[in-house]
């Protein structure tokens, strides 16, 4: 339970009784999102079902029209594949909440995803929940800061996040504890076809024919933002190995730098793959 003195007892009282109430309802995530709103201030949220490699079914978000596109629409056609709260395992890590920055490789803020995608969100941060529903499925929980308005969660913001999350994880797995069938074709228009199963594997089959699978290794882990250090320690290999790594798989896609490999890389993902039913309160 957070600390009522510093969220204010009858605002966090009142917001969990709505929270219990709306379990199964369409309420319920405005409800959720309303109530951490008394423990610490955010200007955006979005929460997103990953099931396995599927494009991510948006759940509920408050975004406007123009933020929706890049954190949604632009995020579920294949970025999401290179995010750190898709690559993380919430069993490793628990409920959080967690920062983005704790959970990214060591060089995050140079990766592509990071200069090509993540820097247009202009969030000063991102904090989010982890929920596994099962071992192939989780539920996260985003709370954005935007850069232009508040800065980075505080310390004790933090800790009192931190106070309500076992509350957050248990009542998002009882009210999510079926979505799973939205991604199995089991819910209304929701179903895994071929294009998503090719997007699934698109580390994969990148540069296939052309690259080594160790070289496929490398490219997936850069894309991914870690340095040549960071995937020399993982690899168990030199850094000046990975360097000559990365300088043959430029050479073999006939490619100059990082930002062409990303480009490739997403270039490569199967086109098409525009969500199908928009993001609603559940």
């Amino acid at each position: 339970m957070a600390n009522v003195a510093d969220i204010g007892e009858r605002a966090w009282n009142d917001s969990l009784a709505t929270i219990i109430a709306a379990i199964g309802t369409a309420d319920f995530a405005p409800a959720l999102i309303d109530a951490l709103k008394h423990v610490a201030p955010f200007n955006y949220s979005v929460i997103f079902a990953y099931c396995q490699g599927a494009r991510p079914i948006d759940l509920f978000d408050t975004f406007p029209a123009a933020k929706r596109r890049i954190f949604v629409d632009d995020y579920q056609a294949g970025p999401y594949l290179l995010d750190p709260l898709y690559i993380a395992d919430p069993r490793a890590h628990g409920p959080g909440p967690h920062r983005v920055s704790d959970l990214a490789p060591d060089r995050f803020p140079q990766s592509e995803y990071f200069r090509s995608y993540y820097v247009q969100t202009g969030l000063s941060e991102e904090i989010a929940f982890m929920v596994p529903i099962n071992a192939a499925t989780r539920v996260v929980i985003s709370l954005m800061r935007d850069a232009a308005r508040l800065q980075p969660f505080a310390i004790r913001e933090r800790k009192r996040l931190q106070s309500v999350a076992p509350l957050v994880a248990a009542a998002a797995t009882l009210h999510w504890k079926d979505v799973e069938s939205r991604f199995s074709g089991q819910g209304p228009n929701r179903r895994i076809n071929e294009t998503e199963r090719l997007l699934a594997s698109a580390f994969l089959h990148f540069g296939e024919g052309r690259l080594t699978s160790r070289e496929s290794e490398i490219v997936e882990l850069v894309l991914k933002g870690n340095s040549s250090e960071a995937i020399g320690k993982r690899l168990g290999i030199a850094t000046g190995t990975v360097r000559i790594h990365r300088k043959n798989i430029y050479l073999k896609l006939g490619i100059g730098s990082q930002g062409e490999l990303f480009s490739r890389f997403v270039a490569s993902i199967p086109r098409g793959l525009g969500p199908d039913d928009e993001g609603v309160a559940e």
